[in-house]
Parts: structure tokens; sequence; C-alpha cells
């Protein structure tokens, strides 16, 4: 007989090291596996599924070390520097001569049609340096024993009885049961019926993504749901506390056609029900009518007996590929692929997607013309064997894998380019079926960035991939929770019965109101407000449970308001509204005056109780009075003055008017000459400086009281532009802001203007002559341009004198501008024409500005 490595050299005192562990499930195989591997220097072990491979990785971890320990799958890779131990999915296993020990999991799935190939290369070459281990079925221990001389095989019976019980209604299916069903459509409608029935199940299939299973089968595990629904993924290595396993049919779509499962599939299945010491059940489900599949399933008696007694037809065939074609051409690697088997065990693999995409892309003319050379066709065959994780089928698929390779026929993709085709996917917004979508979707592309010579920035494009496809399983699970679990009203039966007072009722810090760490709704601000997801038939006992307990909640949290409002920072004034924790607790409205605003609640703080909402208003008001105090007492005590008898009309209405102008007013409108020395005098004392053109109060002019005199100002329409947040000294902008005035094209701070004109009243009083140059270099420093000084400097009466131009034939600066002063006797004209000032001189810009 041939044998079947004819292209690797054998060696049968390796194979003498080979065990066979075979049973049935729950039988401990996994776990002795593990335990053989921890017992060796390193190893590996190759495993169905991405979830199993993460499973063991986190128990092998928690006994070597995350450092020493490696996971190894088509879309995520954890390899330390120093790894020895290394967990993987069969497609991604090692091969390494080193490795002491190696064990292949499930090694019966060498008989599936669409990945029976793979296994059949890891059992036939797969080798520990010390020990190896297959672990499976007890159906594939004849075609073990012809293919591996010397196998050493160990039968195991399982720890618990498995049992059949019959049919039952869904309504019927006691506690800690896994419905299995063959169609996503058939799993929501279980999955929904017991969430009407039982409050709700986790859902297990096939397309969900790892994390997402993970997340309800923990759901599940954690008793937050009694039932799980899940297709004959469940079948494959879930260690499940599950009591009882009900089939919903018993027949699938294999890919092909429409077929009966076999016995062994059917014991994969039910054998999930017991686990260690505890015995299980199985059965069908009963009147599930024509929109659950026509007719009820029924086990065969011969099938029942099988599965009992663990008594199944042995595998007479295991399927096969060549794990090592030539690469001469595409023709040599299609032949190849395509070669027949060495041995009467093995059989040809059904055409894979691999290569129905290979096959597909070599008949196309612009395609098969780039792929020249060895190296070029072994890459072309990597690219082609990207798993379909979107199940679309070799045609779409074979698509995505031709525009894959225009890129990577040149090198490698560019990080940009597939950080973009990883950032199109994360949304996690959208419906159950979208998610899936977007998580197969993004599971391409971890695939793709974990080959270590296709993409630049390999690690960190691997990294977003993880983090998009754990954010997209989050809110998938999220979905699936909202959709068939009923959380809400399993916590309110179960606390209430029906009794709203009976149900314990609090608010989180962020609002939410909570029975049993469940929410019912939220308050907004002091409003409850039901959850919009609430069941119409819920709604009437939460709002019943709001009613009952909401007067002492609202109660509690008025007494926090009341305390905040005590301190100063406790609350805030935005937009008219007071403020706390970002919530309006009350708007003020326009009173007698702009320093003395009205108060008005948010109408939900009139379900406080009686005696408390006066206490409330009064702390309000005491806040708001304290910081109008603190900002505008200044202002304030102008206009306590502007009310005594002996200020006079005069002195009164110019009080008043600083106090309507936010502390600022210009002189010329101010009435200073009207004004006797009494009343200066008084005007000195509340602080009011008498500046060249303006009247201000110096405490006004900054950030903190501008901006509130401005809010409430604002409330009576009274208000100009609100100040820059910072009050620089000059501003450009088109609306005049509170607290600065005009100077030419920009405007300056009145304190700051005041500082200029007297720095230049200084230069004038200490002058030689009638006429004196001025630095602009101050105003500069402030960001006041040259023009906008000279604007400034002519609105408090200087007149500039432009010196002549020098004469053709002679040499040397310019000289500077010169300057006098002229008290101005009415408001200044500032459409006199500025004069006409040479080319050269520093001030010639000016000309158009100072007319």
């Amino acid at each position: 007989m041939a044998s079947p490595l004819p292209a690797r050299a054998r060696d049968d005192r390796q194979d003498r090291s080979v065990k066979a562990v075979l049973g049935p499930t729950n039988t401990g195989k996994t776990h002795l596996a593990i335990e053989r591997l921890c017992a060796h220097s390193s190893g590996a072990i190759g495993f169905p599924l991405r979830l199993l491979a993460r499973e063991v990785y986190d128990r092998v971890c928690k006994i070597k070390g995350e450092s020493n320990v490696a996971l190894i799958t088509g879309e995520e890779r954890i390899e330390p520097p120093n790894a020895r131990w290394h967990l993987c999915t069969v497609e991604a296993m090692p091969s390494r001569p080193d490795l002491a020990f190696v064990a292949l999991d499930e090694a019966q799935l060498a008989a599936d049609p669409e990945r029976g190939h793979v296994f059949t290369d890891r059992l036939l070459h797969a080798r520990g340096r010390e020990e190896t281990m297959l672990l499976g079925s007890a159906t594939i221990e004849p075609l073990v024993r012809a293919l591996v001389p010397g196998v050493d095989v160990v039968s195991r019976p399982r720890f618990s009885t498995l049992s059949h019980v019959g049919a039952k209604k869904l309504s019927r299916i006691p506690p800690r049961s896994a419905i299995v069903a063959f169609s996503a459509e058939q799993v929501y409608a279980m999955a929904e019926m017991l969430r009407r029935f039982r409050g709700g199940a986790a859902v297990v299939m096939g397309a969900l993504s790892p994390q997402t299973r993970n997340a309800q089968v923990a759901m599940y595990q954690a008793g937050e749901v009694d039932y799980l629904v899940a297709t004959d993924a469940i079948g494959m290595g879930l260690n499940l506390d599950v009591s009882h396993v009900a089939f919903a049919g018993l027949s699938k779509y294999d890919g092909h056609r429409q077929r009966r499962l076999t016995t062994a599939e059917m014991a994969q299945i039910a054998g999930r029900a017991g686990r260690h010491q505890k015995d299980g059940t199985f059965g069908t489900l009963a009147g599930l009518g024509a929109g659950m599949g026509g007719h009820d399933p029924e086990f065969a008696d011969e099938e029942v007996y099988a599965i009992e007694e663990h008594r199944f037809p042995p595998l007479t065939r295991l399927f096969w590929r060549e794990a090592e074609p030539r690469f001469d051409s595409l023709g040599t690697l299609i032949e190849d692929l395509e070669s027949p088997p060495p041995r009467a065990e093995l059989a040809s693999a059904p055409p894979a997607i691999d290569l129905a995409v290979l096959k597909r892309l070599a008949d196309e003319a612009d395609v098969a013309s780039t792929v020249r050379g060895r190296a070029s066709v072994q890459r072309f065959w990597q690219v082609c064997s990207l798993p379909d994780f979107r199940q679309q089928g070799a045609e779409t698929h074979s698509r995505f894998v031709a525009r894959l390779w225009q890129d990577l026929r040149r090198g490698y993709l560019g990080a940009d380019y597939v950080a973009q085709a990883i950032a199109q996917q994360d949304n996690p917004s959208g419906d159950i079926d979208t998610l899936q979508g977007r998580i197969a979707a993004v599971r391409s592309w971890a695939y793709i960035t974990q080959r270590p010579d296709w993409v630049l920035a390999r690690e960190e494009m691997a990294a977003r991939a993880r983090a998009v496809e754990t954010r997209l399983s989050d809110a998938l699970h999220a979905r699936l929770t909202e959709r068939f679990v009923n959380r809400r009203t399993t916590v309110l039966m179960r606390k209430a019965g029906g009794d709203a007072s009976l149900l314990p009722v609090r608010v989180s810090e962020a609002g939410a109101v909570l029975v049993d760490d469940e929410p019912i709704g939220h308050l907004e601000g002091f409003r409850f407000v039901v959850d919009p997801l609430a069941r119409a038939a819920d709604r009437k006992l939460l709002l019943a449970a709001a009613e009952r307990h909401l007067p002492g909640l609202l109660s509690a949290r008025a007494d926090a308001l009341i305390a905040a409002a005590a301190e100063p920072q406790g609350l805030a004034l935005e937009h008219g509204a007071l403020m706390w924790n970002g919530l309006a607790v009350a708007r003020l409205e326009p009173g007698k005056s702009v320093l003395e605003p009205r108060l008005r609640l948010d109408p939900a703080l009139g379900l406080l109780p009686a005696r408390q909402r006066p206490l409330l208003v009064a702390a309000l008001e005491g806040w708001l009075a304290r910081r109008i105090a603190a900002d505008l007492g200044p202002l304030a005590r102008l206009a306590e003055a502007a009310r005594a008898a002996e200020s006079g009309p005069d002195l009164r209405a110019l009080l008043l008017r600083l106090v309507g102008g936010g502390g600022v007013l210009a002189r010329e409108d101010a009435g200073l000459d009207r004004l006797d020395s009494r009343q200066r005098d008084l005007l000195r004392r509340l602080g009011v400086r008498t500046g060249a053109l303006d009247v201000f109060l110096p405490p006004m002019v900054r950030a903190a009281p501008l901006a509130l005199w401005c809010s409430l100002a604002a409330l009576r329409g009274e208000a100009p532009a609100a100040p820059p947040a910072n009050l620089p000294p000059v501003v450009t902008t088109r609306a005049l802001p509170a607290g600065y005035r005009r100077a030419g094209a920009q405007a300056i701070r009145v304190d700051m203007a005041e500082k200029l004109l007297q720095a230049a009243h200084r230069r004038r009083i200490g002058a030689a002559s009638r006429r004196y140059a001025l630095d602009p270099a101050l105003a500069r420093s402030m960001g006041l341009a040259t023009a906008g000084y000279a604007a400034l400097l002519r609105a408090a009466g200087f007149r500039v004198h432009m010196a002549r131009a020098l004469a053709d034939a002679a040499h040397g600066p310019p000289a500077p501008p010169l300057w006098d002063w002229r008290p101005p006797r009415t408001a200044p004209d500032h459409r006199t024409a500025a004069p006409t000032a040479p080319p050269t001189s520093a001030f010639a810009a000016l000309a158009e500005l100072i007319r």
C-alpha cells in the first residue's frame, strides 16, 4: 500500500508516540490534553473553533503565565517572544518539529466536506517531539489505526448518562435547557417565544463573532436567562451548564441539499446536556406548527438507542487534499490540489471556497496574466485562501480576492488603505443582520492584518481590527439581549408580583431610575420619563412604581440641590438658566432692573412636597443674589446711590446710565459738566473713573462681571455683543463688545485706551515744544495697529502734523509725524479728512483710517 505521505519523510518511530483518545462528549478528552500540554516543556493544541482556542488559552495562561503562552488563529495572534505553549485553530497550527507535545482536537472533523482535508493533513503530519495526541469520536478509530501505524488508542467512557425524554412543548421545556434549531429564522422565532413565555434566552449561532458568542454564553452561564437557543454550533466543544437539549428539527441544509442529521451529529449536539457527573436529557419540540417547519421532529428508535449507548457506524473515509502543492504555475497548482489521494482510506475533498476562487480567477486573463513565477503563484494561492467570512459565495468572494490581489502583487497593502477599510465597518448602529455583516467584513480584515507580509504597520492595523470587532460584537450582544431578553419584566415580576409598592426603586448617579439595577426610566431634571423600550403591558406597572417611590427620591434630590446652592460653585448660570449637574432647574426672567431678575422654577419641581418648595426657591434666589453681589457689587452700589436723595438729578441720571451700560459710558454722553464738586467727589468715592474718553468702573472691566452683566441684560434685550472669554486688550470684530471702544478697524478695552491716552498726555506735558512725537510701541504691544492708535488719539483731541517730504536730492530718514493737543469742545467729527502723509512716513498707512 502506498504511503500517505509521498511529499514528506516519514518516521514510524515517531508514530509510536501517538496516542488517540477517543470517546463521546463529556469524557474529559480536552481536559486531559491540557494536562499533558502543561506537563511538557513546549507544545501546541489545534482546535476546530477560534472560540475554543481562546477559552483554553485563558486557562493555560493562568497556569503558565501570559508571557509563555501564545494564541494563534487566522484573525488573532498573541505570540510573546518566548512563548512555548501554543493554542491554535487547526488551520493556524505551527509546523515546528521542536515542539515536545502536539494535540489535535475533534479529529473526526477530517470527514467534514468543507474543512476535512485540513484535519486530515494535521492527523497525518502534525507530530510532537515527545508525544502526540489525537482527540475525537470513536467513529474515527478504524481510520486512525489504518493511517497512523503504531498508534495507541485509548477509549474513554462518558462521565454521565444521556437519556431520551420524548417531545415537549416549548412552554414546558425545563429551565437550564438548550433549544437547537438549524436556521437563523428558526433560532429567532424560538428566542422570541421564550422571551414572551419565560423572560428571554441567550442566542448562539455560527454566524456570530466569537466575542458575541462568549457574551451570550456568559449571560446564560451566569443565570441571567434560563434558556439557550442555538444552531448546531453548540455541539462543537462548548462547555455549558445544560440539563436538557431540545431539537427543533432533525434536518439541515449542508450547503448542497437538505438532509437529515446523522446519528453521530445528533449525539454530538445532544451530548451538551449533562456535564461531568450530572446526567442530561434530550428530546424534541412538539406543537411547532406550520410556521416552525410544518411538522414535529421525532427521533427514530434506532437513533435514540445509538445516542444513548454511544454506538455509531465508523467513518469509512477522510477527506484529503495535497497540502504541499507545487507552485510552478497556476495550472500545476490546480492540478496538484485536484490530484487523487494516495490511500484508499482517503477521498478527494469537495471543492472548497479557496479552490473555487483560484479556478475562477485563473480563468480571467487579466488576473492570470499578473501571476508569473513561483513566488507569485504561491502568494496568489495565499490570497485565494482568504476565508469567506461573509458567506457570500465563490463569485462575490472572488471579486474581493481579485481586488486584494491587485494591491498585494505589488508588495504590501498601505496602512492608510487598510485603516480606512477597517474604519468603514466601525459603526455599532444597526440591526442584528447589519451588525453580523459588519463583523464578518472586519474579520476578513483581521485575517489580512495577521499575515506577516501583507500589511505595513501590521501590529497597529491588527489591533485596530480587533478593537472594531470587539465594539461591533458588544453592540451585537446588546441587540440580541434587547430583542430576546426581557430583563425588566423578569425583575419586575420577580420582585413585585404585580404590586408596585414592593418594587425597590433607586436613582443612579446618571439619573437612571433602577429596579434591582434594571432601568425602568430616567429623571430629566426632576421629571420621570418611562423607558421608551418598555412593553405596553409593563408601562402601567412602571408608572405605578415611579409614582409610589419618586416623591421620596425627588425630595432627596431637592435636598442635594439646596446643599449645592449653598456653595459658590454648586450651580452655574448658562444662557439665562440656573444649571445643576448639567440640568436646568430654573430660568431667569426680566425683573424691575438688570440687577434684579426674577427666578422661575422648572415645572418639574412642582412635584416636590409643599414644605420643600419654598426652601428650594429661597436657596436658589440666595445663590443668585450672592453671585450678583460678588460680580456686580460695584454696579449695585451705583444703583443704590442713584436712589439717594443727595445725589441730585444730574448725578442720578449719570449713575443710572452707567448701570444700564454695564459700568461703561462714553464721556461725551455723561454730562460731567453739569456736576458740581460735591457730586464729582461722590462719583470718585463710588469707584467711578473719569477718563479722557470714557467714564467707567474698573472692576466691571473684567471677564466674569462683564459676562454676567451681558447675560442679565440679554433678558431685557439690551445687551451688546458678549465680550471675549479672556478679555484681550484689543480685538478685531464688527460688533463692538461690552467694555470696549472703537479704535479704527479694531476695538480696545476702555481701561487700556485710558492707559494709552494717559501716556500720551504725560509725553505732552514733558515735551519742550508745542509739537512732539508719540511712540506707538506701547499700543503695538497691546495688539493695536498704528492706524487704530492714531484714531484713538484723534478721538481724544490730539492732532497730527505730517513732516514735509524730503527734497529730491536730500537723503536720510523721514521726519516722524508730530502731535499736539487741543481739548475737544464737541464730539469729534470722524468724517473730517485726514492729512495726506508722505509715502515713506511711519503713519502713511493711516490716511484712510484716520478719516
